[in-house]
């Protein structure tokens, strides 16, 4: 009896060690997906955030500098950029479309005549389209892993 007591001494330390560091190990990982999880729905919200900026008006839609503005007040941390939508001196509008809400065809986005609307019995239906991203640097290393780029959309309808 005392020789079978004596071979059973520390294997309660030994299943507890390394069952901890399994444990240990699964806990980083939930915490890591946390984390990734967080950062793509920052970067998803700042998107929207740009959108929603844009499509006040006519004069916001081509000021991406404030949409940009809006966007990283939207984000958590830094190194967010807005890939689209890209105002050019050749293309003014893009990522910025204008159509009649009721029958879809387009119209001119800076044509404001209360006298002669471009959509007679209707509503002008702005859309603006907004993509950004961003790098999420993992804290936990893995070989072949070193940094994820994180794309966010939105699009926003606003009738006019």
């Amino acid at each position: 009896m005392k020789a079978n007591a004596r071979d059973e001494q520390g294997q309660a330390l030994v299943e507890t060690a390394l069952s901890m560091s399994l444990l240990i190990l699964i806990m980083l990982g939930a915490v890591e997906f946390g984390m990734f999880t967080f950062a793509a729905i920052e970067v998803s919200n700042s998107a929207k955030a740009a959108a929603q900026y844009g499509a006040q008006n006519h004069g916001t839609a081509l000021n991406t500098a404030g949409m940009l503005a809006a966007a990283q007040n939207e984000y958590y941390s830094t190194g967010l950029t807005m890939t689209s939508p890209v105002i050019t001196a050749g293309a003014p509008t893009a990522g910025y479309t204008c159509t009649c809400a009721g029958s879809g065809a387009a119209v001119s986005c800076t044509d404001n005549s209360v006298a002669s609307p471009p959509c007679a019995g209707s509503y002008v239906q702005v859309q603006i389209k907004v993509a950004t991203q961003a790098t999420f640097n993992p804290g936990i290393h893995v070989a072949g892993i070193s940094s994820i780029t994180l794309h966010g959309n939105a699009v926003q309808m606003v009738l006019q």
